[in-house]
């Protein structure tokens, strides 16, 4: 996954899309800096959950080599993400999803195991820490489609997921017109964009792909 890249998928869809992420509940925290209005509400340190473009969903097929329609076996795809986060001098962040499943075969009770990834990325790029599960889907006799769920968790560090205090002053300071920086937007300083991007960590989950499969999911 190249995670630079990365866009962020729509839950609750079959084809995942576009842009979610979910944050931690609570209103708890430091400051949300938006780039277009400023500071707007309340920024909470826990990291937010996502799922990679192109990760959500998975297809297999009869045969190697093979990507025809008729050719599927089995299709799922990644819904309901939920985050929770527990707070303390570690950040305990837990994302949990069901896994939506379908196969065109229905003969016979049938076992798939699909593998999975979670990730820790900070500041938008930097990879913290990875790890691949597994969710296990059983289908029963004569079934097309079956459910499972599936879960990932991370520890961050609260201090590095927080702003140091000397910037949340200069970004909350009242200006008044007149003075030296008062035209001056306090998140267009290099130094305070790169402690938000610091303090940014995500939690991102998708299924492990193979290059074909990741290429499948891109071309349909």
């Amino acid at each position: 996954m190249n995670a630079s890249a990365r866009r962020f998928a729509l839950m609750g869809a079959p084809l995942v899309a576009a842009l979610a992420l979910s944050a931690c509940g609570g209103k708890s925290g430091e400051l949300v800096v938006d780039d277009a209005v400023g500071v707007t509400a309340l920024r909470d340190p826990c990291p937010r959950v996502g799922i990679p473009d192109y990760t959500g969903d998975v297809t297999t097929f009869t045969a190697p080599g093979r990507t025809d329609s008729a050719s599927i076996d089995v299709e799922a795809v990644i819904t309901n993400l939920r985050a929770q986060c527990s707070d303390g001098e570690k950040l305990y962040s837990v994302a949990s999803f069901d896994v939506l499943a379908r196969r065109t075969n229905t003969s016979g009770a049938r076992r798939v195991e699909l593998p999975y990834f979670s990730t820790v990325i900070r500041g938008g790029n930097v990879v913290v820490a990875k790890r691949i599960g597994k969710v296990v889907i059983d289908f029963a006799d004569g079934q097309a489609r079956a459910t499972a769920k599936g879960q990932a968790a991370a520890y961050v560090e609260k201090a590095e997921a927080s702003l140091p205090e000397e910037m949340v002053k200069r970004i909350t300071r009242k200006r008044r017109a007149g003075d030296q920086d008062a035209a001056v937007d306090p998140l267009s300083q290099p130094d305070i964009k790169a402690a938000l991007a610091r303090a940014n960590f995500e939690l991102l989950v998708g299924f492990q792909l193979t290059e074909a499969q990741l290429q499948f999911n891109v071309r349909k």
